[in-house]
Parts: C-alpha cells; structure tokens; sequence
C-alpha cells in the first residue's frame, strides 16, 4: 500500500519564474557591481562575494531537499513496518495475539 507524497510537484510555470528572477537578479546586481564609482580591488570583492552567496544558497537549498528526501523515505520505512507488525498481530486468526 502506498501512500501519495504530500508535496506537490513544481509547475513549468512556476520554475520558469524562479529561473527568470533568479537571472534578471544575478544580472541587476553584477551590472551593479560593474558600474559601481570604486576601484578595481572593490569590485573584485564584491564579485567574489556575489559568487560566494549564489554558490552558498545552491547548496543549502540542496542540503534541505536531501534532508526532505531522507525524512520521506524514512516514514515509509516506518509505515512499512508498522503495516507488516499490523498484519502478523491478526487477533481474529485462531491462536492470534
């Protein structure tokens, strides 16, 4: 027996919006960076920075899906055993309990 996931799968639409904001904000703030009245070292930093943020919210939103995944199989495995313990306990059956 196996029971329906409670997320609900991403639209097209939807990740074509994340996707989208997620570019035009990148750009808006690297054309931000790059127009900035500072020196050559500033920029640089900045830009380092930038790169640093996008890489570190990448693997935290990783981080959280696999955490996600492992709680979902988890319960399964949960449920799975209790079904099986659920079933062998028959107290209807002659001798059961």
């Amino acid at each position: 027996m196996s029971t329906p996931s409670i997320q609900r799968p991403t639209t097209a639409a939807f990740f074509v919006q994340a996707a989208i904001s997620f570019g035009l904000s990148l750009t808006a703030l690297a054309i931000g960076i790059a127009k900035l009245p500072v020196g050559a070292w500033e920029r640089a930093f900045l830009a380092l920075g930038l790169i640093f943020v996008v890489s570190s919210a990448f693997t935290l939103a990783k981080c959280v899906r696999d955490r996600q995944e492992v709680e979902e199989v988890t319960n399964r495995v949960d449920k799975a055993r209790i079904d099986k313990l659920l079933v062998e306990q028959d107290v209807f059956k002659p001798g059961g309990v």
